[in-house]
């Protein structure tokens, strides 16, 4: 009902917004200066330069004079982020939820695909002369305009806070689980898990020298091809243990107390939708955007499910939270090489998207910038700003060091912000911007996706957090 109340209000500051941008059209071909304004309302960035050190001017991912991605590398960005290292703890989610677990895998790439989609459908509006154009550029102009008039900044800092937290622990998990994977792959060296964790941060550094998407995609696409070779190792072993598979122990009922956590588990495997605004923004066609959404979270949910199951049959009530840990000394040797060279392929789209969202909205967000521009006339990053790069890569570090959980971080995080990136949000702001135009399923879609993502954010977050409690009390390490 507030959508409804707010709705005129809503309209009458878009209107006001576009005909600030006509008089500075109008202005440019009388020959005066273009006045100061919003330029989102123009595609491509084709009216009025903006000021200088403001983030149009300064993005990494703003679509002038940076290389475009096709929908195949597209593809692999999005398959990368959905089908990476996280597959390894869904036979841990099958072992608390059966095959509730197994149709959560299912329902959640569908709703993340929906979700992904009407996300993208936010940043477009219809102008005057009926075409659909792009007027905003990332998640935080939708947030923002949701927002608007009355708290103008809000929704973007709400949504950078949640962006960030998400990111950087995606980063920390990357290294716990690659500390992990090789401390588990020669226990006889004289070598700990952290040490290991030491020895992978000091492989990422170069991540900080990163420039732009199309230098990400080439990792994600080596990743991929990585992650393939695994799987098939994988399901080749179990299934040369086929005959001793436990049909008998999954499931129809859920343990209550750790099936949350297994909901945040799903969740986070998922979650892509921080990168899709820049990933669609960045592609040559943007009209194969939901095809390359359709296939990828297809291929993702089949692989998943085939995966997931056919591990915990072939370990029953023995799987642990990184199912690698399973496998006999001489295979896991083999595969988890593999897996650590996924982990440090993985970690760059991630890092590289969580340092574009501190530069936009510390240091290239125009007068309300909270520090110095970090790139300099030329374009180049200062050497203070490649310093802060560096600093994020150790601080992933330390985190890693201090809280080695895996499972446990990551339903922690799906709970607490996947659920809100990939379920809450992308449906409250598709109600909010396209209430007009929406029918009746689209808004029960919307409802229900919110309603049963706020029930499992809120009790997987819980349990996910008396979990972390109960493994420090007794100093349990994954």
């Amino acid at each position: 009902v507030g959508f409804a109340h707010c709705d005129d209000l809503d309209m009458e500051h878009r209107q006001g917004l576009q005909m600030d941008i006509l008089k500075s059209e109008g202005s440019e071909e009388g020959g005066e200066p273009p006045l100061e304004g919003d330029i989102h309302y123009q595609r491509d960035g084709t009216g009025p330069l903006p000021p200088s050190g403001s983030k149009e001017a300064c993005s990494e991912l703003s679509g002038q004079g940076k290389p475009k991605i096709t929908a195949w590398e597209a593809g692999w960005n999005v398959t990368n982020a959905i089908q990476g290292m996280f597959v390894l703890g869904l036979p841990y989610a099958i072992l608390h939820g059966g095959y509730l677990g197994l149709f959560l895998i299912i329902f959640a790439a569908v709703v993340c695909c929906y979700t992904g989609k009407i996300l993208i459908a936010c940043l477009y509006e219809e102008n005057e002369d009926g075409e659909i154009v792009r007027v905003r550029d990332s998640y935080v102009d939708i947030a923002n305009a949701c927002c608007a008039p009355r708290f103008p900044t809000l929704g973007g800092r709400i949504v950078n806070v949640a962006q960030i937290i998400e990111l950087v622990m995606t980063c920390i998990l990357y290294v716990v689980v690659s500390g992990n994977l090789m401390y588990n792959s020669f226990p006889n060296l004289p070598v700990s898990q952290k040490s290991w964790s030491i020895i992978a941060t000091a492989v990422l550094l170069p991540c900080a020298f990163l420039k732009n998407l199309k230098a990400v995609s080439k990792f994600s696409l080596l990743c991929t091809l990585a992650h393939f070779v695994i799987n098939i190792l994988v399901i080749a072993y179990c299934l040369s243990r086929a005959r001793d598979w436990a049909w008998d122990k999954v499931k129809f009922y859920i343990d209550v107390k750790k099936f949350p956590i297994s909901i945040g588990i799903i969740v986070f495997s998922y979650t892509s939708q921080i990168f899709l605004p820049s990933l669609e923004g960045n592609m040559q066609n943007p009209k194969e955007f939901h095809c390359m959404m359709n296939w990828t979270h297809i291929a993702a949910c089949i692989l998943k499910g085939l995966f997931a199951l056919v591990a915990y049959l072939t370990w029953a009530d023995e799987t642990k939270e990184v199912i690698t840990d399973n496998l006999p000394s001489t295979i896991r040797a083999v595969v988890n090489i593999f897996l650590v060279a996924k982990a440090l392929l993985s970690y760059p789209l991630p890092f590289f998207a969580a340092v574009e969202v501190l530069e936009r909205s510390l240091f290239q967000d125009g007068n309300r910038a909270f520090f110095p521009n970090c790139y300099g006339g030329d374009g180049r990053l200062k050497s203070w700003g490649l310093t802060l790069r560096c600093a994020l890569v150790v601080f992933t570090l330390l985190m890693a060091i201090y809280v080695p959980h895996f499972a446990l971080l990551m339903g922690l995080t799906g709970s607490l912000t996947g659920a809100g990136l990939c379920f809450l949000l992308p449906s409250l702001f598709h109600l909010k911007l396209l209430w007009r135009k929406l029918l009746w399923h689209h808004v029960f879609f919307d409802v229900a996706i919110f309603v049963i993502g706020g029930i499992c954010s809120i009790s997987g977050f819980i349990h996910s957090l008396e979990g972390l409690i109960e493994a420090f009390r007794t100093n349990a390490e994954d």
